[in-house]
């Protein structure tokens, strides 16, 4: 295996339902190591649940999952490994309220990946750093703005070392003036090469920053290509009218 196709993800006839509502029909997706791909769609539409299905928040039904070249839709998969390789940041930050920064960053370091407290904490105040949030180690996320939880909450999966980002809207739930700072992030990670997939609304950052857009409907891949491709000269009736609400 070459050592790239580990960062790469690949959905083959996925399928999931939640009772007598089917969420996912029949969805495959080629997400390339080191690409960003951009997820797009009206609410309801399957995007965060097709998203959740990567490390398996999720299990469909139906349907086949790769990570690299290992099925984790596979019989007798180690999911808590798995998780180690895929790290998510989720619409609503998801930090504990009753620890700082540095324990919220750390945590999983210890419990998951068995790291001495020392080393774990070595790692999280270098993270945090690199996200912006140097100083910020003590705080407590009730103390801090939501651009700054958000941060923390990437600062905390890129610590584990992943493989592979998953982002769900992740800005979706900050105040317009820090949205920018949470994209510039998200910018900064494309460009280093890390492999993310990534539910938004955020048109704009679609366009610039994405290699591939995905766009669902109803439970499935109405289409998808290079950004120019879908907001110049989208094919499907559906894009085209969702385009013309949303830009």
């Amino acid at each position: 295996m070459r050592e790239n196709q580990r960062n790469s993800v690949r959905l083959e006839n996925v399928t999931l339902s939640f009772g007598s509502h089917t969420v996912l029909h029949d969805v495959s997706l080629s997400v390339p190591a080191s690409v960003t791909t951009c997820i797009i769609g009206p609410s309801g539409s399957g995007k965060s649940t097709l998203l959740r299905c990567i490390n398996l928040l999720e299990e469909p039904q139906s349907g086949r999952i790769w990570i690299g070249n290992d099925e984790i839709t596979g019989p007798g998969i180690n999911v808590d490994k798995l998780r180690m390789r895929v790290g998510m940041v989720f619409q609503h930050f998801n930090l504990f309220a009753h620890l700082n920064v540095l324990d919220n960053v750390t945590l999983a370091l210890r419990k998951v990946r068995g790291m001495d407290r020392d080393a774990a904490e070595q790692r999280a105040v270098q993270q945090l750093k690199a996200v912006g949030l140097d100083g910020l180690e003590r705080r407590r996320p009730a103390d801090m703005s939501g651009g700054q939880q958000q941060r923390v909450a990437i600062a905390r999966a890129l610590a584990m070392d992943p493989d592979i980002m998953l982002f769900d809207e992740a800005t979706s739930a900050l105040d317009p003036e820090l949205v920018k700072g949470v994209l510039e992030l998200m910018t900064s990670l494309a460009k280093s090469g890390m492999t993310m997939v990534v539910v938004t609304h955020e048109m704009r950052f679609a366009r610039e920053v994405a290699d591939q857009v995905v766009f669902m409907d109803q439970g499935r891949i109405v289409e998808q290509g290079a950004p120019d491709a879908l907001f110049d000269s989208p094919a499907s009736p559906r894009l085209q009218h969702f385009l013309q609400q949303v830009l």
